[in-house]
């Protein structure tokens, strides 16, 4: 093959690599968008018990997207891949597990970003990260991690069925 073909090859991989990490995001984004929609609701209905109003969806949506750029992250780190031999159960658990850990990093990441940005010092930052901001950080961990629980079942069973399969069964329809 000559460098120009080379380098056609090349740059057509990239791009359908780049098409196929984009449709990864949205798919990523809208599972995690409904279940912090579902949370959302659920939160408002609460809440609306004791008379206080909580209306913050949009929050939610930031949040899902954050989240899949954190979980493409974790994948394109290859996190949890040394476990794909093992039992469904064990990789879907591990995953679940570290992805839900990543999360609770860049959790914590945010809040320095965020005191930094609002020109707190670092013992300011640090002293909010460790007393006001755990159980914050604690319950989102927990929520995303059972999240995550269907999440990851079915991205490892569309990856133990091959590319395409999953969406297959889900999306078309199937001889009687």
């Amino acid at each position: 093959m000559d460098r120009t073909k080379q380098g056609e090859h090349v740059h057509e991989s990239l791009g359908r690599r780049a098409l196929d990490e984009l449709r990864l995001y949205w798919i990523v984004f809208a599972f995690l968008a409904l279940m912090f929609g579902a949370f959302t609701t659920y939160r408002r209905l609460i809440m609306s018990e004791v008379g206080i109003g909580y209306q913050h969806y949009g929050a939610g949506l930031i949040e899902a997207a954050i989240i899949a750029k954190v979980i493409l992250i974790g994948h394109a780190m290859s996190l949890g891949k040394r476990f794909e031999r093992r039992p469904l159960i064990i990789v879907v658990l591990v995953k679940t597990l570290l992805f839900g850990l990543l999360v609770a990093v860049f959790s914590v990441l945010e809040r320095v970003v965020e005191g930094l940005l609002h020109g707190q010092s670092w013992a300011a930052i640090m002293h909010r990260v460790a007393i006001s901001a755990p159980d914050e950080i604690l319950a989102r961990t927990l929520m995303v991690i059972v999240a995550f629980l269907p999440f990851f079942a079915l991205w490892e069973i569309g990856r133990v069925l091959g590319p395409g399969k999953l969406g297959e069964m889900f999306l078309h329809r199937r001889p009687a």
